[in-house]
């Protein structure tokens, strides 16, 4: 199911204790896909390395620590033009707000692109897109722009 978030609504960035909120540099990229592979879906990989592409970047990264450690990352405008996603936290990250300063990151960058609304297209946590931004379920949108994708 594809979700609906209206961007002229949107809370407040907040910040996370000891977490930083940047776009990777060049340098960072493989690293970054590499990880998403890893920890996440290759399918996921490639949605990122789509972002990664974009000018300006359209992916944000949780980091932490110095050396950095990466925590999570989110896209938007990789599958699609105005979708958001996909997100990915580590499960040591979960529940502490990464994701959904993530989120909100990715939502405000859009906002300030000019866009109105956003997509999260195949959404796997519902409750969370509603809580975070409001996100509203798109009828009729499964399996949407994902269908007849290789997998």
């Amino acid at each position: 199911m594809d979700m609906l978030i209206a961007l002229h609504t949107l809370p407040a960035l907040a910040a996370q204790p000891g977490v930083t909120l940047r776009k990777p540099i060049a340098p960072e990229h493989d690293l970054l896909t590499s990880w998403v592979a890893r920890h996440f879906t290759p399918g996921w990989a490639s949605e990122a390395r789509a972002a990664l592409a974009n000018r300006p970047l359209t992916l944000f990264i949780a980091t932490h620590g110095d050396p950095a450690a990466l925590l999570g990352f989110c896209c938007y405008d990789a599958t699609a033009r105005g979708f958001v996603g996909p997100i990915g936290v580590l499960d040591s990250a979960r529940r502490g707000g990464v994701g959904a300063a993530l989120l909100l990151a990715c939502l405000h960058d859009m906002r300030a692109a000019g866009y109105g609304y956003a997509v999260a297209g195949a959404v796997g946590a519902p409750d969370f897109f509603a809580k975070v931004a409001n996100a509203t379920p798109i009828p009729g949108s499964d399996p949407g722009i994902y269908r007849g994708m290789l997998r």
